[in-house]
C-alpha cells in the first residue's frame, strides 16, 4: 500500500482548526447553508482550556517589553527633577487562579486574580538649583499584587476566528517602590514613591494588555498554521475559514467553517448545507459536524491525484487466491498459483468514489479496476472492473482508527482474460470475481486503510491528544463527531517555546 494514501476520514478526528478564507456573513443563521463543518466547544471544555490560561498569561507578562520612560517634576527649593525608568524587567511571577464566564451575544469574561510579581529597573534622576546640582541613578524594585480582567470578543478577522482583547484592565492591590542602598535621602524616596509608582502602573497596564492581545493573536495564528499543515497534503488542501462570526451561549461556543477543497487551482463550492444547531447536543466537551459536501470533493481530488492504488505481490497474493469461497475456483486462478514467479495484483479507483451518509453509516459507491499478473516474466492473466457500494462505519479507540464495512451491492462491469482465447468470462467465473471482491477485496482494502490512516494521524500528532470516549455518529447527509478531551499540553509547550524565542 503506498504511504501517501489520502485519508478522507482524517477530518472525522480533527477539524478544530481554521484557515484564511474570504469574508464572513454577519448572521450565522444565513451562514448555515455555506458551512461544511461546524465546531461546538461546550462549557466543560472551556473550563479545561481555562486551566491552561495562566500559562499564556505568564507568557504575556514575561514576554512583554517595557519601554523606557522619561519625565520631570518641579519642586520648591530643589527646582526641576528629571527622571527616567530604564531596564524594567519582571521577576518572581506567580498567578493565583483564573475564572471565566460565557456571556451570550457578548464574549468571554475572564478574571485572573492574585498575580504577584517584582518589577526591577533603574531610575536615572537629576535635580538642581542655585544651591545644588545632582545627577545620579539608583536601582529599584516594585513589589506588586494585581488582579487582571479580560473580556475577549470573538469576531471574524480576514476569514478566520480572531479575538479582540482590548477590554483589559488591571487592579493593583499592592505597588510598593523599594530603592536600593541607604545613600538616598528619605525625601527622594517619598517623592519617587508618589509619582514613579503611578508611572509604573501606567507602563505595566499598557504593556501587559498589549502583550495579551498580541499573544492571543500569535496563539490563533499558531493553531491555524498547525491546522493548515495538518490538512494539506501535496496539491490537496482544505479551506475551512469561517463563514460567520462565532456564536456564544451560556453553554457553548460555536464556529462555522466553509470546508472547501482546493486542488490544482480548483475550489469546491458549498451552498446547500443542511446544518441546524439542533443536530448537536451539549453533554460532551467537543463536537464536530461535517457535511458530505466536505468529504466528496476531497475524495474526488484524491482520486484525480492518483491516491487510491493498492499493489499486492508475492506470497500475500498466493494466500489471497487460495481463500476458500463458495464459488468454484476458475482454471486461470489455479494456473496462476502453479506458475513460477511472483504473482501481482494491482487495484485502483477507475472513477471518483461518492459518499452518501445516513444513520446506517457512510455509503461509499466506487468503481475499481484490477489486474492480475502471473508467471515469469509477468503476464496479464485477468483484467476486470467492478462497481461496489459499501456502508462504512468508523470508530476511534486506544489511539487507533477502526473501519467496519458491509457490502450492499457488487457488480462486475467488465472482465477479460487477455492471454487466453476466451474473450468473455462465463457466469460461474463472474460469480467468483463478485464473491472474491466482497469477501477478500473489500476487507483487504479496509484492513490496509486502518493502519495507514492511524499512521498518518500519529504523524500529525493526534496520538498526543488525550481523546476520551470519541463517537462518530453518521446522520443523513452529515457526520457528528463528539468527544471529551484532555488539553494537549505538548501544543501549549510548543506554542510558548515559539512565543518566547
Amino acid at each position: 500500500m503506498p504511504c501517501d494514501v489520502f485519508p478522507p476520514l482524517v477530518l472525522l478526528l480533527l477539524l478544530s482548526v481554521f484557515r484564511t478564507s474570504h469574508g464572513c456573513l454577519d448572521d450565522p443563521v444565513l451562514a448555515y447553508r455555506f458551512s461544511g463543518a461546524i465546531c461546538r466547544l461546550t462549557y466543560p471544555a472551556a473550563a479545561v482550556l481555562n486551566e491552561k490560561t495562566t500559562k499564556v498569561i505568564e507568557a504575556a507578562f514575561q514576554h512583554a517589553r517595557y519601554p523606557s520612560v522619561k519625565g520631570e517634576k518641579s519642586l520648591p527649593l530643589i527646582g526641576k527633577v528629571t527622571y527616567g525608568l530604564d531596564n524594567l524587567e519582571i521577576h518572581n511571577l506567580s498567578i493565583g487562579r483564573s475564572e471565566f464566564e460565557l456571556r451570550p451575544g457578548e464574549g468571554i469574561a475572564m478574571e485572573i486574580s492574585n498575580v504577584s510579581a517584582i518589577f526591577r529597573g533603574t531610575i536615572q534622576y537629576g535635580y538642581g538649583s542655585w544651591m545644588v546640582d545632582v545627577a545620579n541613578s539608583v536601582d529599584f524594585e516594585v513589589e506588586s499584587q494585581i488582579d487582571l480582567g479580560i473580556n475577549p470578543k470573538l469576531y471574524c478577522g480576514k476569514g478566520k476566528v480572531a479575538a479582540d482583547t482590548s477590554d483589559c484592565y488591571l487592579n493593583f492591590h499592592k505597588l510598593e517602590l523599594l530603592l536600593q542602598g541607604d545613600r538616598e535621602p528619605n525625601w527622594l524616596k517619598r517623592l519617587f514613591t508618589n509619582f514613579i509608582t503611578f508611572t509604573v502602573k501606567l507602563v505595566i497596564k499598557g504593556q501587559i494588555c498589549n502583550e495579551i492581545n498580541k499573544v492571543a493573536n500569535i496563539l490563533a495564528d499558531f493553531i491555524q498554521d498547525t491546522a493548515e499543515q495538518f490538512l494539506s497534503d501535496g496539491d490537496i488542501s482544505v479551506d475551512i475559514g469561517i463563514a460567520a462570526p462565532p456564536v456564544i451561549t451560556d453553554n457553548y461556543i460555536e464556529s462555522y467553517h466553509k470546508g472547501l477543497t482546493n486542488y490544482n487551482n480548483f475550489s469546491s463550492v458549498i451552498n446547500a448545507s443542511v446544518f441546524h444547531p439542533s443536530h448537536l447536543t451539549e453533554h460532551k466537551m467537543l463536537y464536530f459536524w461535517v457535511s458530505d459536501q466536505v468529504f466528496n470533493p476531497m475524495i474526488t481530488a484524491a482520486h484525480q491525484d492518483g491516491r487510491f492504488h493498492l499493489n499486492i505481490s508475492g506470497a500475500e497474493v498466493s494466500e489471497i487466491l487460495k481463500t476458500d469461497l463458495s464459488s468454484a475456483t476458475p482454471d486461470f486462478i489455479s494456473q496462476c498459483l502453479l506458475e513460477s514467479g511472483s504473482p501481482e495484483l494491482r487495484v485502483w479507483s477507475s472513477s471518483a468514489p461518492r459518499l452518501q451518509t445516513s444513520v446506517l453509516g457512510g455509503s461509499v459507491r466506487a468503481q475499481a479496476s484490477g489486474e492480475l499478473h502471473c508467471g515469469s516474466p509477468h503476464t496479464l492473466r485477468l483484467l476486470f472492473q467492478t462497481e461496489v457500494e459499501v456502508v462504512v462505519t468508523a470508530s476511534y479507540a486506544d489511539k487507533k482508527l477502526f473501519l467496519q464495512g458491509n457490502t450492499s451491492e457488487i457488480s462486475v462491469l467488465q472482465a477479460e482474460l487477455p492471454s487466453s482465447n476466451q474473450q468473455q468470462l462465463d457466469e460461474a467465473q463472474l460469480e467468483y470475481i463478485r464473491e472474491a471482491v466482497e469477501k477478500i477485496g473489500i476487507p483487504k482494502v479496509l484492513s490496509v486503510l486502518e493502519p495507514e490512516l492511524t499512521r498518518l494521524l500519529d504523524k500529525q500528532g493526534v496520538n498526543l491528544f488525550d481523546i476520551i470516549n470519541p463517537e462518530v455518529l453518521p446522520r443523513d447527509g452529515f457526520v457528528v463527531i463528539q468527544m471529551d478531551f484532555g488539553f494537549p499540553h505538548h501544543l501549549l509547550v510548543e506554542f510558548l517555546r515559539k512565543t518566547l524565542e
